[in-house]
């Protein structure tokens, strides 16, 4: 080996190692921190497309509500029990007619809020009785409040107001609260 080559003395190297060990050591503290934070936020932004994607489902039903192509009798949207259940009706298959037999097939869907859950049935007449699905999972979420209005302004399509309110299993924060706004245009 060359006399005139160079390199860090060892002196050098122990030092560089021991504050490249002190900055590790203290970034390293800050890591579970970042990752707790970013598992909230990520839990916290489930839980708003949860309730998002609930409102968007009963949106896009009073979107349709009235719909049909010929002459269909009945009421297109039974707003009832204060407006914790709605039944909505349109012609799904653009027949002229709504459906209501059989069940499978017909064209009124219901939504209620009913012991902390939202549930759903297909050819509801009334807001009572049995046979309705859980739309969400009482396990995970507990459905607080969900209120549908019609809102009415001269000259305009209805327009109908739905909120929704849950509190989630072992959430911190509290309730989450929603408002969606659709235009009833077949009503």
């Amino acid at each position: 080996m060359s006399v005139t080559q160079q390199g860090f003395s060892l002196t050098e190297v122990l030092i560089a190692m021991a504050i490249s060990s002190v900055l590790l050591m203290s970034a390293a503290r800050f890591l579970p921190g970042l990752q707790r934070a970013i598992l909230l936020q990520t839990q916290q932004q489930e839980r708003e497309e949860e309730i998002w994607l609930r409102m968007a489902g009963i949106g896009k039903h009073l979107q349709r509500a009235g719909y049909c192509a010929g002459e269909c009798q009945g009421e297109a949207l039974k707003i009832a029990q204060g407006g914790e259940c709605i039944i909505v009706q349109w012609d799904e298959n653009s027949n002229g007619r709504w459906e209501t037999t059989p069940p499978t097939a017909a064209e009124q869907t219901g939504f209620r809020l009913n012991d902390g859950a939202l549930e759903t049935l297909r050819g509801a007449t009334q807001c009572s009785g049995k046979g309705w699905e859980r739309v969400t999972d009482p396990a995970r979420l507990t459905v607080v409040h969900f209120k549908v209005q019609r809102i009415m302004r001269a000259g305009f399509a209805p327009e109908l107001s739905i909120a929704l309110g849950a509190s989630f299993k072992g959430a911190r924060g509290g309730n989450l609260e929603a408002h969606h706004r659709v235009t009833g245009f077949n009503l």
